[in-house]
C-alpha cells in the first residue's frame, strides 16, 4: 500500500532546507531542517519520536519547531496555543487507544506506587513561550489576504497529542517552550500544497523575527534553525 499524502505531509516536504534572506535582525539567516518522512499517525510512534527531535545529540541545535498537521473541515489556516494532557478518547490509524487514563487513576488511587506515567505531573495544558500574537501580526502583514488565526483548541487527537508531547517535554527539561503548530486545510491539491509551503514559510519568518531581538541580546549569532 503506497503511503498516505496528505496537504500537512505535503506542505513541510516542499519547504527548501534554508531560506536565503539577508542576515539581519529583521531578516536572519534561517536553516529550515524538514523532518525526512512524515510522521506516523500513533500514540506510541509519536511519544517515542519527540524526545529525539529536540535530543541534543542532534545537531544543529533546533532554536525552534513547528509541527504541521491537517485540519479537515477547517478552511483557514491557524496556529495553535496551547495543547492539551488529556482527551485523547479516539483511537490512533492503528485502532490502538491511548491507555494514559488508566496510569492517571492508578497513579492517583496508590500515590505511593508512581508506574512512571510519562506526563506524571505536567500541567493539563501547556501553551507555548512563543509570543504567538505578535507572531500572528507579522505573519498576518506578509499574508494579507489569507484567513490566519490564532487557534485555542488543537482538537484532542493526534496534532494536539504530538503538539503536548513537545511542550511537555521541554517544560521538563524546564526548557523555554519553543514550539508551534500549525493546522492547514484538507486541500491536497497543487495549488494548496504551493499556498501552504508559503503559509508554512511566512509562519517561520514571523517566529523569528519575533523572538530574534531576545535573541540577539543573549548573543546569538544571526543564524538560527527551524
Amino acid at each position: 500500500m503506497p503511503p498516505m499524502i496528505s496537504s500537512s505531509s505535503s506542505s513541510t516536504s516542499s519547504a527548501p532546507p534554508s531560506h536565503p534572506t539577508p542576515s539581519s535582525p529583521r531578516h536572519p539567516d534561517i536553516r529550515i531542517l524538514v523532518h525526512p518522512s512524515p510522521v506516523h499517525v500513533g500514540y506510541e510512534a509519536v511519544r517515542s519520536l519527540v524526545p529525539r527531535l529536540w535530543g541534543s545529540d542532534a545537531p544543529p541545535r533546533i532554536d525552534y519547531m513547528v509541527h504541521v498537521g491537517m485540519a479537515a473541515g477547517r478552511p483557514f489556516y491557524s496556529v495553535e496555543r496551547r495543547g492539551h494532557r488529556d482527551g485523547y478518547v479516539l483511537p490512533d490509524v492503528d485502532g490502538v487507544v491511548l491507555a494514559d487514563k488508566q496510569h492517571q487513576r492508578r497513579n492517583d488511587e496508590d500515590k505511593g506506587a508512581r508506574d512512571n506515567w510519562v506526563w506524571e505531573g505536567c500541567p493539563e495544558e501547556l501553551e507555548s513561550d512563543v509570543d504567538l500574537d505578535d507572531v500572528w501580526v507579522r505573519w498576518r502583514s506578509a499574508l494579507p489576504d489569507l484567513d490566519l488565526r490564532v487557534s485555542e483548541d488543537a482538537g484532542h487527537y493526534l496534532c494536539d497529542f504530538i503538539y503536548y508531547s513537545s511542550l511537555a517535554h521541554l517544560w521538563k527539561m524546564e526548557d523555554e517552550r519553543r514550539v508551534a503548530f500549525l493546522h492547514v486545510p484538507g486541500d491536497s491539491s497543487e495549488a494548496a500544497i504551493e499556498m501552504g509551503r508559503e503559509v508554512l514559510i511566512e509562519l517561520i519568518r514571523a517566529l523569528v523575527q519575533s523572538g530574534e531581538t531576545k535573541r540577539l541580546l543573549r548573543g546569538g549569532d544571526g543564524s538560527l534553525s527551524v
